[in-house]
């Protein structure tokens, strides 16, 4: 795919931004500051340190670096949903910090094609960390000339939890797995005053579950092309948005979905306001545990004549991994020391049992703790799986799709007016 961020493109984007939103989101830190030149310290630019799911078990990792390590510094730079557009100013001024722990998405998609960051796959094998990594996560991020963007770290299951405490009060008496199932479990759940479906229709939770839902009719290669193009007009695209349509149509979401949120969707579900949300592994690792012993995870309820033969989930390799920059480049020793670390089976087996992650390298540890993490870990073949359209989407169409996904989640829009959303999104490509 060819990315439209070129360096241009680049020092549009953050010629805007540098002097609002940009330098305070670095939480007091300015871009020179990220940007240390001291050769014996690594600046490390990361969505983990806040309340991010495995944000204690990451901090204590580098408090435990730090002791092994005592001639070399690392600071640690924090942003949220801004980090990439942070991180690109930043690469802009030849001030960028030199590893970056992001996922694989939107604008992060172009960054090893524009020499934003530089590919790893030379420093994989000559650390001989290749076997560390499941094979399935080395493809997910290696690019179409076989450059490795990143090294690899955290993976997720995405099932569909079903808290069977609130479908036994409805007298729902087993898991729906057909879209009839579910659109009756629905109007026994309302009756007794409970939302079915919650789920983040404003932003990238309802994306996911609006895609996986239109890939009911698709076979992956139609999925991607749908996804890479923007072209819903085959027979299986529109039969899934018809699909998605008729269940919106038949209650199965809750009440103005259109405006919910990620947070809003995992509270109503903790809260037992809703029995059924679409939950990453990082949501299903907050589960409380007085709604985690009555919850059951599973996959999406299928159609007549679909494309699958079981329920669905998404899986993907493409969450949080190590990105390293060309400042990098110039402090590779310390960064080397630093992911042989992160790399270490101890440390990977921390972040499995102490926040529920799950990873894409080998590990022999299981998430004891965090049982629904575990449950959706073993449903393997019990499901079919689906493509996560995120490696596929053109940049560009990334904001104007979850726009497309709060129009779609609006009861009584129609099939045609949900497909034209979702090209729509498509046409500044």
């Amino acid at each position: 795919m060819h990315s439209p961020l070129t360096r241009r493109g680049l020092l549009a984007a953050g010629s805007g931004l540098a002097a609002t939103t940009v330098l305070p989101a670095l939480s007091g830190c300015s871009l020179v500051a990220a940007a240390d030149s001291d050769p014996d310290t690594l600046v490390v630019h990361s969505q983990l340190g806040t309340t991010a799911p495995g944000s204690p078990t990451y901090l204590a990792a580098l408090d435990r670096f730090r002791k092994e390590n005592p001639g070399l510094e690392v600071k640690n730079l924090i942003n949220g949903d801004d980090l990439a557009q942070v991180y690109e100013t930043s690469r802009l001024a030849r001030k960028e910090p030199d590893v970056v722990m992001v996922n694989l998405y939107d604008k992060t998609l172009a960054w090893t094609d524009v020499g934003a960051t530089v590919d790893v796959k030379g420093y994989l094998d000559d650390w001989g960390l290749r076997e560390r990594v499941r094979p399935e996560a080395l493809a997910a991020w290696t690019d179409a000339k076989g450059r490795l963007r990143a090294f690899p770290y955290f993976a997720t299951n995405w099932p569909i939890a079903y808290n069977r405490a609130l479908l036994d009060r409805a007298g729902v008496d087993a898991i729906p797995t057909t879209g009839d199932e579910l659109i009756a479990a629905a109007r026994k759940l309302r009756a007794k005053g409970i939302a079915p479906v919650t789920v983040g229709g404003n932003d990238w939770t309802g994306q996911k579950l609006l895609a996986q839902i239109i890939q009911t009719f698709l076979t992956e290669d139609e999925a991607r092309h749908a996804y890479s193009t923007g072209d819903f007009g085959s027979r299986g695209a529109r039969e899934g948005i018809e699909y998605f349509v008729t269940l919106r149509d038949a209650g199965v979401f809750a009440d103005k979905a259109q405006g919910l949120t990620s947070d809003l969707m995992t509270t109503q579900f903790n809260t037992r306001s809703a029995a059924i949300e679409s939950a990453m592994s990082s949501a299903l690792a907050k589960v409380p545990e007085e709604v985690a012993r009555h919850t059951e995870v599973g996959g999406w309820p299928l159609a007549d004549g679909s494309a699958h033969d079981k329920p669905t989930i998404l899986r993907t390799y493409t969450l949080i991994a190590f990105w390293i920059s060309p400042n990098g480049v110039k402090k590779i020793d310390a960064v080397e020391k630093f992911l042989r670390f992160m790399y270490r089976p101890d440390t990977v087996s921390r972040f499995i049992k102490e926040s529920g992650r799950d990873m894409a390298l080998r590990s022999d540890a299981v998430s004891t703790d965090f049982p629904l993490v575990a449950a959706a870990q073993r449903l393997g073949s019990r499901v079919s799986q689906v493509l996560l359209p995120d490696v596929y989407v053109p940049p560009a169409a990334t904001q104007p799709l979850i726009t497309a996904t709060s129009t779609s989640f609006t009861r009584g829009t129609s099939a045609a007016k949900v497909r034209a959303a979702l090209e729509t999104a498509y046409r500044s490509v």
